[in-house]
């Protein structure tokens, strides 16, 4: 279910908790709504890059924050929003979190019942990756902001919550307790669930999403945003492009069709069209192909190439890799540069010159909730205006070195180096799944 209802704010003023914060996709989101944040991080160069952008931060687990210093997060916040680590549900990874889906929707049912965390957590540690058990987290903190003192048992008005695809079983598991069941003290929300694809919000890319809108009972229907630009259909523009015959030496698709006239119909009469990275990266004045690691709708003369007049295929950390040809004329088209960092942003949608620092940047991008995806959900979350995209296409204005000092003050504890209150560094590779363990090279070649 999309909004069709008038634009109204539910809160007077939200303020979001958002749990695996990233490089700031979520909080940038938060920025061009005018809806204030506070992100809870544990990679060191994540914090590092919204330090720099100037967002408020806490560079911690966020289970140990919900365990040990629940009570220091400011009561005003009002709203939960978190993209779990997909690595173990997403079709990329080794699928630890897929075999547990079953197992993981029991404790949910179980925390909802009250069960003491400690137990919860005995059991947890069994999984054969840990990082399943973080898809957990929202919901705990949920229930925990019903125990805090400190908020006077307030629970948050409003769940935001979005992962890999894999996950909508789980979310659809969530809605269903959050509205029969209810959290331990008796609250209870209205809920929607759906699969969403960034390209139909604006975003110059092809990613696909799990998505959770909730609203404590008393505050309205929740709704998912409506749709502002078309979706893009590859199937549908490789058929439109073979009626061209492709120039010599050209790798792929010929870039005579314009993205207007890919795929739609009638009923996409009122919907934008897809932005294209041509539109999304103005500096890059050539014409352009990128070759990637995805497929391109079983068309092997295609595989993983598309042309500057599409959306980028989804962007993950592997961004770095993808190798760009540029047409130096009619017909020769040659290596040139790879995206830069400030380019792999802004097909993610993130504003240009947007700090990223520290390192693993790539690993940054693609981890990252794009920015104006995030901004439309939140609007939808919270009952305000659909967001403007010229808002996210200004250039950022990073912190100066004396905001950065202070906002790592109070998310490391230092103004220029982590403290022991700050994950440990080899904490932040976690353990190696063991659900798909590597095939022996020698029994291979027997």
């Amino acid at each position: 279910m999309t909004s069709t209802a008038p634009h109204q704010s539910i809160l007077d003023k939200p303020y979001v908790l958002d749990l695996f914060a990233g490089p700031g996709g979520l909080d940038v989101a938060g920025q061009a709504l005018d809806v204030p944040s506070l992100g809870i991080e544990w990679d060191r160069s994540a914090c590092l890059t919204r330090y720099a952008a100037g967002l408020d931060t806490l560079h911690a687990d966020v289970s140990a924050v919900r365990r040990d210093s629940f009570e220091s997060l400011p009561p005003e916040i009002n709203v939960l929003a978190g993209g779990p680590p997909c690595q173990t549900y997403s079709v990329a990874g080794r699928g630890a979190g897929r075999k547990a889906l079953e197992d993981v929707k029991k404790y949910i049912e179980r925390l909802m019942a009250g069960e003491p965390d400690e137990e919860i957590d005995k059991e947890l540690k069994k999984l054969s990756d840990p990082r399943t058990a973080m898809v957990l987290e929202p919901l705990r903190y949920a229930i925990q902001a019903t125990r805090s003192p400190n908020r006077d048992h307030r629970p948050y008005d409003v769940i935001v919550l979005e992962q890999v695809p894999a996950v909508e079983a789980l979310w659809h598991h969530y809605a269903l307790v959050l509205e029969n069941t209810g959290l331990p003290d008796g609250t209870k929300y209205k809920a929607v669930v759906d699969v969403l694809d960034t390209e139909t919000y604006g975003v110059p890319q092809t990613r696909s999403r799990a998505v959770l809108i909730a609203r404590r009972v008393g505050l309205g229907e929740p709704a998912l945003p409506t749709p502002t630009h078309r979706a893009y259909e590859a199937k549908e523009w490789n058929r439109r492009s073979d009626q061209v015959s492709p120039q010599p030496h050209q790798p792929t698709l010929d870039e005579d069709s314009a993205p207007e006239s890919a795929g739609g119909s009638e009923k996409d009469d009122d919907l934008q069209p897809w932005v294209s990275m041509g539109q999304a990266l103005p500096g890059r004045e050539k014409p352009f192909l990128v070759r990637s690691n995805y497929g391109s709708s079983g068309n092997p003369g295609r595989r993983g190439v598309r042309t500057d007049q599409q959306p980028a295929a989804t962007v993950t950390g592997r961004i770095s890799r993808f190798v760009v040809f540029e047409h130096i004329d009619e017909d020769i088209v040659c290596e040139g540069p790879r995206f830069s960092m400030d380019e792999a942003g802004m097909l993610q949608s993130f504003p240009p010159d947007y700090p990223w620092s520290g390192t693993a940047q790539a690993q940054q991008v693609g981890n990252a909730v794009p920015p104006l995806f995030g901004a439309h959900i939140l609007s939808a979350a919270l009952g305000l205006p659909a967001p403007d995209p010229q808002a996210l296409r200004e250039p950022w204005v990073p912190a100066t070195e004396e905001q950065r000092a202070k906002l790592r003050s109070q998310g490391c504890g230092a103004a220029d180096a982590c403290t022991a209150r700050c994950p440990r560094p080899e904490e932040q590779t976690p353990p190696r799944s063991t659900a798909r363990p590597r095939k022996d090279k020698k029994a291979q070649k027997r």
